[in-house]
């Protein structure tokens, strides 16, 4: 389950394309998994924004929460929360948090991003582990797996042509990550609150295991100047799943 709630929050952070990035968004989906043949909705995924001031900053505060719905707690429960803290003008992130609770396992972890632009300093802590702190390098482009989300709001999909990529990397559990999305035309898609809608179909491909498949993992993204995700799919070595809107608001 914990490879599930990685692929989720992975595929998240491919599916914008251009558009403004306001405060106050709240996106709700469905996650439903392939249980013995039936797609089976298991859990709920928020992610919101909402602008931050502390004595010398402003933030783009970005949030991702993944939560079992109540019926399948006995069975997996999942509570997991993940956050970004942002420069509103350039995405460029300050400070990642995540804290996770899968099934009775528990971690918490946090990079602060130096001023330099590529130094991490890392603090993490696992159930009944003691807490470790590494400093560790990353390029001067790579995002967090949370505010990657934002920053790929500056891809225009309407002059893609069917095939072309463009390449990103992200750091997750220490390590980067290459990532490529693949434009795949456009495909009309039911999306939550916001109706049918004629949508821009993404493929994307990771150096990680938790993706499996060649265009297998698909996000659709509404083709306006809103660009919400619409529908994902995923595959993964243990199974296939999805994401579906069901509401909008403050877009």
């Amino acid at each position: 389950m914990r490879k599930f709630i990685f692929t989720i929050i992975l595929v998240f952070s491919f599916i914008i394309s251009f558009s403004q990035i306001k405060p106050n968004e709240r996106l709700v989906y469905s996650a439903s998994y392939n249980m013995s043949g039936l797609m089976t909705q298991l859990a709920q995924v928020t992610m919101e924004t909402e602008m931050m001031e502390t004595s010398k900053n402003t933030f783009l505060h970005l949030s991702c929460q993944a939560a079992t719905f109540s019926k399948w707690d006995s069975f997996f429960k999942i509570r997991d929360l993940y956050e970004s803290y942002v420069n509103p003008s350039t995405l460029k992130p300050s400070l990642y948090k995540r804290s996770i609770n899968e099934g009775g396992y528990t971690k918490t972890e946090k990079y602060l991003f130096k001023s330099d632009g590529k130094t991490i300093i890392s603090t993490s802590k696992r159930k009944n582990k003691p807490e470790t702190k590494k400093t560790f390098t990353v390029g001067t482009s790579t995002q967090d797996i949370v505010s990657i989300i934002y920053k790929l709001r500056t891809i225009d999909f309407q002059n893609y042509k069917n095939g072309q990529t463009k390449s990103f990397v992200i750091v997750f559990d220490e390590k980067e990550i290459p990532v490529l999305v693949k434009f795949m035309g456009n495909e009309t898609v039911s999306a939550g609150n916001l109706g049918t809608k004629n949508c821009y179909k993404i493929s994307i491909s990771a150096k990680t295991d938790a993706l499996k498949g060649k265009d297998k993992n698909l996000i659709w993204i509404t083709a306006d100047t809103k660009k919400i995700p619409a529908l994902i799919k995923f595959s993964i070595p243990v199974g296939t799943g999805q994401l579906s809107l069901s509401n909008a608001t403050g877009i």
